[in-house]
């Protein structure tokens, strides 16, 4: 047994969906950060468990072949880039053996036969500066100085770092000019022990078609000291078309309020997946990789098969990203999204583009999808569903099932809740016919997935 301060020699052997390499010590588990799978290392044992226990790396002894240098001088400290030491390739294989390992653990599927339908993972060719969406805490170190960045992982402490290698340029020049402005102007980062202070957070979007790029600044309060000022800085960076402050005065983990109001600009960028055009306001959620976002919907819409005459439903729809890139195919599709202003988005979107037969509800999927379907008859030939990380709710399922589309294609971003909703469906009359990972998040243990599920047929 392994002792606490213990300093022990062992080989990584696997990795953790957090990304903590996995080797084993006097037949214990023992978990240790910033490893990669075959490295040779000494860690020093930090806690133990009764059956497992977590390590510090002390020492790489010999460095696995899948070891690479990585890109960020921060990728160690940051909680972002958890596999940034792992090269590419082998974060690939990594994340393929992760979805296929859930689904055969959690959804009870034969390994044998998820090999024989599994496709190959979606990787990127350029795996950094892909990410359209930053969001940069802000806040004070232990001198009292302002900083910005990103939170190291599993705390709350700002790692100060203004060039990320998955974000866009812009980023660096955007976030020292609201940090240059608090400075001239006094005004205090948020503290989250005491509740004060004004600057929370600094988001970030960029239109990687078009170029555009909005700020928001979330805030402790209503109003920013010298404002205007800010905003002509800030406008003079090409590309800025939306400058926006979001309230939130909430003792919550949660980083956007729900008050948004604009404080130069529009309110909203544009951006485009295929030759579908998207207004994408502050609370929106789009996905953040527009490179792979079109392949995987891409994907989706292959699973999918229309043939011009579906009613199509598409559950968590958001701004309708998904919606109206089916509705080009269907007969009529269905978006459910609770955030009112994502749903205000995709109809916008829907009118923008000149698409007619998408009709968009605000609300919870497992409450309208239930009421349109019971009360109102409205079927579906065709799901599509893209949950949170949670998964679907048993309402969701249950109604579905009910529904008995003759196809299901599930978009998600956890396998392991994936695995267990499509265990649900196949257990009620659905069997798993193809599936594909996609890379999403490179750098990170992050990874969706796409599922085509049919009807058995009786």
């Amino acid at each position: 047994m392994v002792k606490k301060n213990d300093l022990v020699r062992m080989k990584i052997e696997d990795m953790t969906s957090e990304g903590l390499g996995i080797g084993h010590a006097e037949g214990m588990a023992v978990f240790v950060k910033d490893t990669v799978i075959g490295d040779e290392i000494t860690a020093k044992i930090v806690k133990e468990k009764k059956t497992y226990a977590y390590g510090r790396l002390e020492q790489l002894l010999v460095p696995s072949p899948d070891r690479v240098e990585p890109v960020c001088p921060a990728a160690r400290r940051c909680g972002g880039c958890q596999i940034q030491a792992m090269e590419y390739q082998a974060q690939l294989r990594f994340k393929e053996r992760k979805v296929t390992g859930n689904l055969a653990r959690i959804g009870g599927f034969d390994p044998e036969f998820l090999e024989k339908i599994r496709e190959p993972i979606m990787g990127m060719e350029h795996p950094f500066h892909y990410r359209n969406k930053a969001q940069f805490p802000v806040g004070t170190d232990r001198e009292g100085n302002l900083v910005a960045g990103f939170y190291a992982g599993r705390t709350h402490t700002i790692i100060d770092h203004h060039d990320c290698a998955l974000g866009v340029p812009e980023n660096r020049d955007i976030l020292e000019t609201v940090l240059d402005h608090m400075r001239k102007h006094r005004i205090p980062a948020y503290e989250e022990t005491t509740g004060k202070g004004l600057v929370r957070h600094v988001m970030i979007r960029a239109g990687f078609h078009t170029g555009q790029i909005m700020v928001c600044l979330v805030l402790n309060g209503r109003k920013l000291p010298a404002g205007e000022e800010l905003a002509e800085r800030l406008s003079a960076i090409p590309g800025m078309t939306s400058i926006m402050i979001n309230v939130n005065r909430e003792n919550t983990n949660v980083i956007m309020g729900k008050e948004t109001f604009r404080l130069w600009g529009r309110a909203f960028i544009e951006d485009q997946i295929g030759d579908v055009t998207y207004q994408i306001s502050a609370r929106s959620f789009y996905q953040v990789n527009p490179v792979q976002t079109e392949r995987l919907y891409d994907a989706a819409l292959e699973y999918a098969a229309l043939q011009g005459k579906e009613t199509v439903w598409d559950l968590y729809c958001g701004i309708g990203t998904i919606s109206l890139f089916l509705a080009r195919k269907a007969g009529k599709v269905y978006g459910v999204e609770i955030v009112p202003e994502a749903i205000e988005d995709a109809r916008k979107n829907a009118a923008l583009n000149g698409i007619s037969n998408a009709e968009f509800f605000v609300g919870k999927a497992e409450e309208v999808l239930p009421e349109k379907y019971e009360r109102e008859g409205i079927r579906a030939d065709v799901m599509v569903i893209d949950p949170p990380r949670k998964g679907c709710q048993p309402q969701v399922l249950d109604t579905m099932v009910k529904m008995a589309p003759e196809r299901i294609v599930y978009v998600s971003c956890d396998s392991a809740t994936l695995a267990r909703d499509l265990k649900y469906l196949c257990q009620r009359g659905y069997e798993l016919k193809r599936f594909r990972a996609a890379d999403m998040f490179p750098m990170s243990v992050h990874v969706e997935c796409v599922v085509l599920m049919s009807k058995v047929k009786e």
